[in-house]
């Protein structure tokens, strides 16, 4: 390992001070020494704040207090617990992971970070925090927090979203790990990001880093850290059919590659043209008891994607053929047993009809 620069040294003792006699952040995953509850609170983080995701997080040790017992779970009842969550993904991998292990690990996660990183799901940040936090191995791990106060601090103009950018952080936070404390350091890293070096108005006044941070000399807080591309976000309408037969609700799983794979939904038909003209749309009106009704409205914002969605209601007087093999008709009270995204739990919050 190269020898630190003294602002290097100013950094880590500065930030570890910090850590150990400010830092009352508290989080039931800090401290954690269990490699299945820091992996679990991890996946769970990934691209969610805490806060969210922390009820997900104790409801999942409560129902699974172990990787076998997740492992054992059938999907469907995982997907469930996941429901709302979103990135729907990282559930996937979550549950695929914990069989992995279960069955070839004998229920204990591999103790090195080259094993770590083999797992589904796992990339180098998550194999760092279960290496340095479970383990006590010397592994720096870089997320959002991390670019952001080593970029301001060192005043690192490198975008973070091209590989050179990545290289050269992921470097610099290897060198900048105290090998003594790995786990204090990489926690004190985070939580400082959190709650000090913030996205939006940082406490750079009371900050222990400012007499040496580049960003807070030069003024160039709101510029650090720089990304290279610009977030292109595609939007889709989406139109569901909320179809009713008597005591039962049309549903249907989503199969294909995109957003909410293996999750619930009401009929779909994606179209930016008049709904209403849709060979769907007509052969479904044609079996309604009453003119169909819009019900309700929603936009949901994904990372790349802008969902917008609106919901119409149609009583149906038969099941048309077309939808036979294609989806399940379900009692009303049975709905709460299968997995939604997070548009169709915000219909059902909304609505009367569940």
């Amino acid at each position: 390992m190269s020898t630190t620069s003294p602002k290097e040294s100013f950094f880590r003792e500065r930030l570890l001070n910090w850590h150990h006699q400010i830092n009352n952040r508290t989080l039931p995953w800090k401290e954690e020494t269990d490699p299945y509850k820091i992996w679990l609170s991890e996946i769970i983080l990934q691209q969610t704040r805490a806060e969210q995701g922390l009820p997900y997080y104790q409801r999942f040790i409560q129902q699974y207090p172990d990787v076998s017992s997740l492992a054992l779970a059938p999907q469907e009842e995982v997907f469930r617990l996941w429901q709302g969550l979103g990135y729907y993904s990282r559930c996937k991998n979550l549950h695929r992971t914990a069989r992995l292990i279960h069955a070839d690990y004998n229920g204990k996660f591999p103790d090195t970070y080259e094993e770590l990183l083999r797992l589904p799901g796992v990339g180098a940040y998550t194999a760092a925090a279960i290496a340095s936090f479970a383990f006590g191995l010397p592994h720096a791990f870089v997320d959002g927090n991390v670019y952001r106060v080593l970029a301001r601090f060192f005043g690192i103009d490198l975008p973070i979203d091209t590989i050179e950018g990545k290289k050269h952080f992921a470097t610099l936070a290897s060198r900048l790990l105290d090998p003594q404390q790995p786990a204090a350091y990489n926690q004190a890293l985070m939580d400082f990001g959190a709650v000090v070096c913030k996205p939006k108005q940082p406490l750079c006044e009371s900050c222990p880093l400012s007499a040496h941070c580049v960003a807070f000399k030069k003024e160039l807080i709101p510029l650090l850290p720089v990304k290279s591309k610009q977030l292109v976000v595609k939007k889709r309408q989406f139109h569901y059919l909320v179809l009713r037969h008597g005591k039962q609700w049309y549903i249907q799983e989503r199969q294909e590659k995109d957003i909410w794979q293996h999750l619930f939904e009401f009929y779909l038909i994606e179209t930016e043209d008049d709904v209403r003209e849709s060979t769907a749309w007509k052969t479904l009106e044609r079996a309604t008891l009453q003119r169909p009704e819009k019900i309700f409205e929603h936009r949901q914002k994904l990372t790349h994607q802008l969902i917008q969605s609106t919901f119409y209601l149609l009583n149906l007087c038969h099941k048309p053929a077309f939808l036979k093999n294609s989806g399940l008709w379900v009692d009303g009270d049975e709905i709460k047993n299968f997995a939604f995204p997070q548009t169709i739990i915000s219909f059902f919050k909304q609505n009367i009809y569940f």
